[in-house]
Order: C-alpha cells, then sequence, then structure tokens
C-alpha cells in the first residue's frame, strides 16, 4: 500500500473514541470500508477511514439517517445538498416546537382546562392563510356596513396581526390569546358598535380615523393631569373637560358650544364605549405580534374623562 500505515479496527476505535462494534457496523454498511486485509482476514484502515468516521460521526449528531449519509460517502449526492435539505428540516421543526412551548407556556400561565389546550394548539398550528382568514372574519364582523368609509382600509391595517415567519414564543403564545380574543362574541358586538357610533360622529368631509383621534385627544389632554394628581371633578380639570368637548365638537362639525355641558352625556357615552379592558388586551397583543412598541393602557386616562364629564352634567 506504498508505505501507508494501516490501523487495525482496535487502533482505529482508541483514535476515533467509537466502539470496535460500530466501526464494524459502519464497515459492513460500506460507509466506512476497509482499506485493505491481513493474509487472516483481519481489517486494515487507512488514515482515510479517520477523517471518514469523524464525519459520520458529525452527521449523525446533527441527525441525518445512514442511507443519506452513505450516499454522500459514495459521492452519489453532494455535502452542501444534504446540509441544506437537514437545515431546512430543522427550521420546521425548530418552529413546531416553539409553537408546542408558546401553547404549553401559556397553558401552565392561565391553568387552562384539556378543552382550552386543544383550542390553543390548534390556533397555534393555524397556517399563515388560515390566520389570516380569521382575521379577515374578524375585521369584517366589527366593520360591516362601514367598508365604504374613508377610514376603513388604514383602522383594519391598523388592527391586523401578522405573526412572522419565525415567530417568538411570546409571538406565538400572544397570536393564539388574539385568536381567541376574535371568537368573543360579545367584545365582536362591542367593538362594532364602537365603530359604527364614532363613524355616526364624523363630520361629512371628516376623512380620519375617529378612534384614533378621540383617543389620541383623550390621552394628550388627560395624561398630564393624571400624573398631576388633579381630581376629575375639581376646578382645575375645568379647562380640560372644555378642551375635550371642543374636540368633539370639530369630529360632529359643529362649533364649539357656547356651553359645551350639552356634549358631556354623549361624549361620555362613547369613552365608556371605549373603556373596555378587552380592547387595551387587543392593542397590548397586537403591539407583541407585530413588534411594535407596547401601547400604554388608556383606561385611566378614560375613567379619568368620564367621571369628569358626568360630575358635570346637571342633574334632573
Amino acid at each position: 500500500m506504498n508505505g501507508e500505515t494501516l490501523y487495525s479496527i482496535g487502533d482505529l476505535a482508541r483514535r476515533t473514541g467509537l466502539t470496535v462494534k460500530a466501526i464494524r457496523f459502519y464497515a459492513d454498511t460500506g460507509i466506512v470500508p476497509p482499506t485493505d486485509r491481513t493474509p487472516t482476514g483481519y481489517r486494515r484502515y487507512g488514515a482515510d477511514a479517520i477523517a471518514r468516521i469523524e464525519l459520520v460521526r458529525t452527521l449523525r449528531e446533527l441527525g441525518i439517517d445512514l442511507a443519506t449519509i452513505r450516499k454522500v460517502m459514495d459521492r452519489e449526492i453532494s455535502l452542501t445538498d444534504v446540509a441544506a435539505t437537514h437545515a431546512e428540516a430543522l427550521d420546521v421543526q425548530i418552529r413546531v416546537l416553539r409553537q408546542r412551548r408558546a401553547v404549553l407556556t401559556a397553558v401552565v400561565r392561565r391553568g387552562s382546562t384539556p378543552q382550552e389546550m386543544d383550542l390553543m394548539h390548534k390556533l397555534a398550528r393555524l397556517s399563515e392563510a388560515e390566520r389570516q382568514g380569521l382575521t379577515d372574519e374578524f375585521l369584517g364582523a366589527v366593520f360591516d356596513g362601514l367598508h365604504d368609509h374613508p377610514a376603513f382600509a388604514a383602522v383594519t391595517r391598523s388592527l391586523t396581526p401578522e405573526l412572522p415567519g419565525d415567530p417568538a414564543p411570546q409571538q406565538i403564545e400572544a397570536w393564539v390569546e388574539l385568536a381567541e380574543l376574535f371568537q368573543d362574541q360579545d367584545f365582536r358586538t362591542t367593538l362594532h358598535g364602537m365603530a359604527h357610533d364614532l363613524a355616526a360622529d364624523r363630520a361629512p368631509d371628516d376623512a380620519t380615523g375617529l378612534p384614533r383621534i378621540l383617543a389620541e385627544a383623550v390621552r394628550a389632554q388627560v395624561t398630564p393631569a393624571l400624573e398631576d394628581g388633579v381630581e376629575p371633578d375639581s376646578a382645575e380639570a375645568e379647562p380640560i373637560v372644555t378642551a375635550l368637548a371642543a374636540h368633539y365638537a370639530r369630529i360632529l362639525g359643529s362649533p364649539a358650544p357656547h356651553d359645551p355641558r350639552a356634549l358631556f352625556g354623549r361624549l361620555a357615552a362613547r369613552l365608556e364605549q371605549m373603556n373596555d379592558p378587552r380592547r387595551d388586551r387587543y392593542l397590548s397583543l397586537l403591539a407583541v405580534i407585530n413588534d411594535w412598541p407596547a401601547p400604554g393602557s388608556l383606561a385611566p386616562a378614560l375613567t379619568w374623562s368620564t367621571t369628569a364629564l358626568r360630575s358635570r352634567i346637571p342633574q334632573r
């Protein structure tokens, strides 16, 4: 053999750390054939056998089956192609494992029943098309009758979850909870009524999204008052209440009333309608799924505003 150093199967086992039985198996299957044999039939291996065994061991640890390994060794398929195929398969397995982990984490956190766990598992496994269909059906029900509203497209985009192709566990968990909210019929009815009432408030020439405008006005006007500890029924709250009423009058397309208290009841009803904890939760989950900044809860500002408005409505 041109002076090449040959090793016995025992030598090869000591050099590679594999058992004699494993090396004999690889030899019998043709993956690591012996380089030569002694006159008495004992196998002998050259230096290339060590390299082949190391490659075999690495491929096995990566989860590649023996039939594929043999094709790589025989150069029937390239190592690059095998690596690419198995990397794609691992990506799928990782996504599945993340889904399972997210569901199990949610089960532990929420103390779910077997039925709830089954539902969460099914929701986590939905395809992109199935998720989009569930979202479209929910938003279609919420905005039913408002598809011609100028703000419809922008508002629906702002409320649409878009789970990435390789979501983090917390995004999967958020999607599962959001999909459960989609199926809350009372929540659908509440949002549907809110959307229609706010659309009815819109001035004829106003092409903007009213929920956001009203919410942002409340947040901007009331947050400083909350931070300063201003009581909603105090004299210090008067200018804030007047400003909110004037803003609402502009939304309605009406001139600022001489006595803004005429609007207080209607505005208070709108803000009470918006002050649903499920709405806050929806927006928080949406931010996790879409990787948006976490929104601050509007509930304290809405509660303060409705209290301030109601306290200024004359009692009959």
